[in-house]
């Protein structure tokens, strides 16, 4: 069946609505950034630039590492701007845009996000870098969809003893793809069970002149346990991110640069060179697998 084209839209040079991209374009290895400004801190060390594009605040790069082709694109802050981001990507190469229909061999893309996150384990230092195994979404993105995902025993244990109000939506789990994660396992990367907020201030028990509606919050998760698994860190796209790629059949990993830690109120005083640290150990193990 031919999608709608209120469905499936394309712009008038046959790119993909929002991210203004044709298949072509996109290799099947994907990096993630939040900030559109990443892009470029990550495209600089390829060996060689294809195509850039950009609109609103999604820009894309896609060249050569160490011979590998690699796409990297910036999906802007939040699990909402996921959701656009992710359907669009499997668009790209899972459908047929000049028959408007699913193709029938479908493709696998590895998608890494290169992240910035805040601890809430005291045990974890600023400057260091973490992988989430597991994310906990505490947005309602795949509440949206119809899927058949289990393992939810943690997730409904933890809004239970966090005590969350009801107006809050129901925390969902999702696990990274464990043979993609496997790629950057380091004796110097921290595993971690890792929660997926809808804002930067109330959500994750910051005030400046609004007080949130949680405000011990970050302390209960610090203590918070289950089956061995403690909560390590907060961050607002990783839940989003594992949802929408194993519900589409791709694989992912978040790959976290700490740059705050909330138990002890410290805040990186090298940020830019901790996140570009982060860069070049993922690009170049990319490039090695």
């Amino acid at each position: 069946m031919s999608l709608k084209e209120s469905e499936l839209i394309l712009n008038d040079d046959g790119s993909i609505y929002h991210l203004n991209l044709k298949p072509q374009q996109l290799a099947h290895t994907v990096i993630t950034v939040g900030d559109p400004e990443r892009v470029a801190a990550v495209s600089r060390y390829f060996d060689s630039i294809e195509i850039q594009v950009s609109k609103r605040e999604f820009h894309t790069h896609t060249g050569i590492y160490k011979g590998k082709r690699i796409t990297v694109i910036s999906t802007g802050i939040g699990t909402d701007n996921i959701d656009i981001v992710f359907n669009e990507l499997d668009a790209l190469v899972n459908v047929d845009f000049q028959t408007r229909t699913i193709k029938k061999d479908l493709t696998t893309l590895d998608i890494i996000r290169i992240g910035t996150t805040g601890a809430v384990q005291p045990s974890i230092p600023v400057d260091s870098f973490l992988l989430s195994q597991r994310a906990i979404g505490f947005d309602s993105l795949l509440h949206w969809y119809d899927h058949d995902l289990e393992d939810q025993k943690m997730a409904q244990d933890l809004a239970k003893k966090l005590k969350l109000s009801k107006n809050v939506a129901t925390p969902y789990l999702v696990n990274c793809n464990k043979e993609l994660a496997s790629q950057f396992q380091s004796i110097d990367m921290t595993n971690g069970t890792t929660i997926t907020n809808v804002g930067f201030y109330g959500p994750q028990s910051r005030s400046i002149r609004l007080q949130p509606a949680h405000k011990d919050l970050n302390e209960l998760m610090a203590n918070y346990e289950f089956d061995g698994h403690k909560v390590s860190n907060l961050e607002m796209e990783t839940a989003g991110i594992y949802a929408m790629s194993t519900m589409l059949g791709h694989r992912a990993v978040s790959l976290n640069a700490v740059l705050a830690n909330r138990a002890t109120g410290t805040f990186s005083t090298s940020p830019t060179q901790t996140v570009d640290r982060l860069i070049k150990f993922s690009l170049d193990a990319i490039a090695s697998f």
